[in-house]
């Protein structure tokens, strides 16, 4: 008999019962003296008790401005340490942290400040040559609840400095600080996330200290984190992926944070990895690339590294194998989630095989359970069935900011978070991830799922990376596209792809297009956008290196 594509996590070890601030401040009383976070590009380096006390400071300096338990405060930065003092400020003492992807424009941070209602904003001054403090003067008319602005540097007029603010502190005292922490409880919301919006405007997915914390923490413990450990972290703070599972798993833990640089650079990597004796390294698989293809690889000992995260997208089996013996990661886990289940579900175990790691999410966390559905009935399907992957438990998020037809629509009756994924649970309960619902190409009346061509284009010799989306057709509704670029030193012909497609998938699925190219549009977090890569196509915009085959 067929098994249904239900599983549930184990329920050992305990959920934690903790504030994120009661967290840190646990860790800084048990590991006073060890280095929690080492900014190299900003030649900072901080303890657990430097770190809390700086906490400490900001968050008495926000009572003096007048902030109140459920207050917004919006972080527009690339990351810094000043990012992480005043998000542990904010949510130690009952604020709700509102995080502004650094590459956002002037209307799309209006957007995310306004909509959120945000009466604070702690931005940088700039971020590479775009002015963080000129984009606000100009939409400053739109933010009506917009109080307080401060900048993350030693002069900021019109807006208040980073010092100036600081400053402020003096004016309460450990009493004051100490109510409004103790008025902060573990389900209290203390994050506002907001998604892509590659359809319609950004929905903001409200966190709780008890989503992010516990999860940051099971990220840790299936990465065997301890206080020996220092994780390399380029990611990005405004995600997930950095702030949930890289700085909390590392709060958890006690484990040190390594800034390499204020957005990922390569080189900026290895020599934080060296140079810190890094354990752990966070990224995407384009990092992990990025790292093993730059000429300067060689001139680095990474002999330190054990484990890591990697995620965001599929890795070829090459850049695993390399990965795991090159940069010697033999523990590295490939992690899944979405924001809106703060945001891991499904995880690797460092024992996994390369083989599950590249061909699988792995396995479901601790005290969440995932069920797969027939999109259309709402039935579990069979294992080995493609259907929606859906989650319950801890993780899921409070609901849609302000918006609760969205909540209704992504949270189901039972409880369970609907991703929009499409997945396949296997025989051994690990999961594969085959495409997005409203990705899916229909081509003549058969869908083709776009995960479900990329692996297999990526066993193809030469291949480094591959992107599949679908085109209008007159002919069949759809026809699949698909953007790749070749690995270094190879050259890629269309027609000899095509040909290595043939006979060992259906021939609908063989891409129609196909455009070698020297990059791809991405987020901030390095994540491919085929979106992008499908407007470019209609658009008749060539990419760097494009021509069409």
């Amino acid at each position: 008999m067929v098994e249904p594509s239900y599983v549930q996590g184990p329920s050992h070890p305990p959920l934690l019962e903790r504030t994120i601030g009661a967290a840190l401040r646990d860790t800084a009383t048990r590991f006073p003296g060890n280095l929690a976070i080492a900014s190299r590009f900003e030649n900072r380096r901080l303890t657990f008790a430097e770190f809390d006390a700086a906490v400490d400071a900001a968050a008495r300096a926000l009572l003096a401005l007048g902030a109140s338990h459920g207050d917004r405060l919006a972080i527009w930065s690339p990351n810094r340490t000043e990012w992480l003092v005043i998000h542990h400020a904010a949510v130690r003492i009952g604020l709700i942290v509102v995080t502004v992807n650094p590459a956002f424009r002037a209307d799309e941070m209006a957007f995310v400040v306004a909509d959120s209602q945000a009466r604070f904003l702690f931005a940088a001054p700039a971020f590479r040559s775009y002015s963080y403090a000129d984009a606000i003067a100009s939409r400053r008319g739109r933010l009506e609840d917009l109080e307080h602005v401060v900048i993350f540097a030693p002069d900021a007029a019109p807006w208040m400095a980073w010092p100036d603010f600081l400053a402020m502190n003096g004016g309460v005292d450990a009493d004051r600080l100490a109510a409004a922490e103790a008025g902060v409880d573990v389900h209290d919301a203390c994050n506002i996330q907001y998604t892509s919006g590659t359809t319609g405007k950004p929905k903001g997915a409200l966190l709780t200290h008890y989503n992010l914390l516990n999860n940051g923490h099971f990220v840790g413990e299936r990465q065997r984190l301890t206080e020996a450990d220092v994780i390399c972290l380029p990611v990005p703070f405004f995600h997930c992926f950095g702030i949930g599972l890289g700085a909390l798993a590392a709060v958890t833990h006690a484990s040190a944070l390594v800034l390499p640089s204020e957005s990922f650079d390569p080189v900026a990597s290895l020599e934080a990895i060296a140079a810190e004796g890094c354990t752990a390294f966070y990224g995407v698989p384009m990092m992990y690339m990025a790292l093993l293809d730059h000429p300067a690889f060689t001139e680095h000992d990474l002999s330190s590294l054990r484990t890591g995260c990697m995620g965001g997208a599929p890795c070829p089996m090459e850049t695993m194998r390399r990965a795991v013996e090159r940069m010697h990661m033999d523990e590295v886990t490939v992690v899944y989630g979405m924001t809106e289940t703060s945001p891991i579900s499904f995880q690797t175990l460092p024992d996994d095989s390369n083989e599950v790691r590249v061909s699988t999410v792995g396995s479901i966390h601790p005290h969440l359970e995932c069920r797969i559905v027939d999109p259309a009935s709402g039935e579990t399907v069979p294992r080995g069935t493609s259907g929606e992957l859906c989650i319950r438990g801890y993780s899921v998020m409070r609901g849609y900011w302000r918006n609760e037809e969205a909540t209704r629509q992504a949270i189901d009756a039972d409880g369970y978070m609907h991703s929009g994924d499409l997945g396949v649970m296997r025989d051994d309960a690990n999961v594969q991830i085959v495409g997005r619902i409203k990705d899916t190409i229909i081509r003549g009346g058969e869908n083709v799922y776009p995960r479900e061509v990329e692996e297999f284009l990526l066993t193809l010799p030469g291949v480094s990376e591959a992107y599949v989306f679908g085109l209008p057709d007159d002919k069949y509704g759809e026809i699949v596209a698909c953007w790749m670029k070749p690995s270094p030193g190879a050259g890629l012909d269309a027609e000899a792809v095509r040909a290595a497609c043939h006979g060992r998938m259906a021939t609908y699925k063989i891409p129609a297009l196909i455009r070698v190219v020297d990059q791809f549009p991405t987020t901030a977090s390095g994540k491919a956008q085929r979106f992008r890569m499908q407007e470019m196509e209609l658009a008749g915009e060539l990419p760097p290196g494009g021509v069409p085959q």
